[in-house]
């Protein structure tokens, strides 16, 4: 009776008061975030013990890996949204079938990737450049690439288990994955001295950990409100578009930003040099904590929204889309007081060593770029208020218009027509950033208000 409480309890946070759901279910999504920073930042720091090339081995290996991180990321995008409209609309069969065929997905997808990667890269590591770090990456690499259905199945489970509103056990499964990464990366490195490919398998047997929690939950204990059980599996093209439908939008996204990244560095180097490149790499890592709490909003609001919509219930999804960008922005305006005024201190993470002289350039590049933070609040949410309502081509190019577009073709006019410099660059973001967002919050409350007199969902 306990159990069966709780699991009606989370689709009772779902369907019930807004403003308590999300609330609810995005701050063990920030908990999350902060854990998966850990996990990133353990392999690091260990593996710096090991040299240069090691570590660098890692950098040229980690794009590659948050490729494979955004991809269960977006198969768990589209889950999500599809599973939460379906449990709104009170078709819990369907909901059931969606999570299977996620899984089916999972499956599919891993087995590929792993035989592609496989193949392709060393391929990759030479056009990366890799040079005498390529052997020391291709042993990290071949490890995790080949374990790939561990990484993107811990990320489409958790996303079925946020889906139903049980974001507590979602955020366990990050606890574990980063606390037992953080234990086993010294033992596997250092003390069986297994060096980098220590490193990897501490990746993946933690990953693994977690994946068996995952799998005792929901098909051993089968204490999750969805029945995963295959008796409930009927294939269906209609729920596998579904999911992908958001699915490689959202993945896309993750690769617009990659590509943000190069144009801006690039555009650093054309105006200042690659000094610059340094300064605006750890200012904006910096810069990135600030904006996890919105990453929280954003995936409740992915929830809440799927389950209104799914619901035909659409005063409450234009109100809860409202609540939460009044949210983001009240938090976002608290982010970037203290980040202004604090910016010194903070710049002093990176005063160490050679990196020393960074420190001031990097305070200045926070007082300017920490405005940025409102733009990504109302551009990141409307896109997640289209993402839970199954639109995900919209939220892909509302992300293409305001990142790959508007940041960089303003970062171009200021930093290098009108020469001024990095700082050029520094205000070319934000101002693209900020005609992209409310570009993004426009377009948004357009679709809500026709969403509302019409009565009926609107095609994209």
């Amino acid at each position: 009776m306990g159990e069966e409480k709780g699991k009606n309890s989370n689709i009772e946070l779902l369907t019930g008061d807004y403003k308590v759901a999300i609330r609810k279910l995005a701050w063990p999504m920030m908990v999350s975030m902060f854990l998966i920073m850990a996990y990133n930042l353990a392999d690091s720091i260990w593996v710096s013990g090991l040299g240069s090339d090691a570590l660098a081995a890692i950098g040229f290996i980690t794009p590659l890996f948050m490729i494979l991180i955004g991809l269960g990321n977006g198969i768990g995008a589209g889950t999500n949204s599809l599973i939460a409209r379906f449990i709104g609309a009170n078709n819990i069969p369907e909901a059931n079938n969606t999570a299977l065929h996620s899984l089916l997905l999972t499956a599919i997808i891993s087995i590929l990737g792993s035989v592609i990667m496989y193949f392709i890269l060393p391929t990759l590591l030479e056009l990366m450049g890799a040079g005498t770090s390529t052997a020391s990456a291709l042993a990290y690499g071949e490890i995790v690439f080949s374990f790939m259905i561990i990484f993107i199945y811990s990320n489409v489970a958790t996303a079925i288990l946020r889906s139903e509103g049980d974001v507590t056990r979602a955020m366990y499964v990050m606890a574990i994955t980063a606390i037992f990464n953080i234990i086993l990366d010294p033992i596997f490195i250092y003390i069986l001295n297994m060096g980098i490919e220590g490193a990897a398998w501490a990746t993946v047997i933690s990953g693994f950990i977690s994946c068996m929690v995952l799998i005792y939950w929901m098909h051993v204990k089968k204490d999750t409100f969805l029945n995963l059980e295959l008796k409930n599996f009927h294939y269906e093209n209609s729920l596998t578009y579904g999911i992908l439908n958001v699915a490689v939008p959202s993945t896309a996204e993750n690769l617009i930003f990659s590509a943000l990244g190069i144009l801006e560095n690039y555009l650093l180097v054309l105006v200042s040099g690659t000094m610059a490149v340094a300064t605006f790499t750890a200012g904006m890592r910096l810069i990135q904590l600030s904006m996890i709490p919105l990453m929280g909003f954003g995936t409740a609001l992915l929830t809440v929204a799927g389950a209104s919509y799914g619901a035909r219930n659409y005063k409450k999804l234009q109100d809860s889309f409202m609540y939460t960008v009044k949210l983001g922005l009240a938090v976002s305006t608290v982010m970037a007081v203290v980040f202004y005024f604090f910016a010194p201190q903070i710049s002093m993470v990176f005063a160490y060593s050679s990196s020393a002289e960074l420190a001031p350039g990097i305070a200045e590049l926070i007082q300017i770029m920490i405005i940025f933070i409102y733009a990504v609040c109302l551009g990141l949410l409307s896109a997640m208020m289209f993402q839970g309502v199954g639109k995900g081509f919209t939220s892909f190019i509302l992300t293409f218009i305001r990142a790959l577009l508007l940041e960089v073709l303003f970062s171009y006019i200021f930093g290098v027509i009108m020469g001024m410099g990095e700082y050029g660059i520094y205000y070319g973001v934000v101002t693209g950033g900020f005609i992209g967002g409310i570009l993004s919050f426009t377009w948004a409350n357009f679709y809500l208000r026709r969403l509302r007199n019409n009565y009926q969902p609107l095609e994209e």
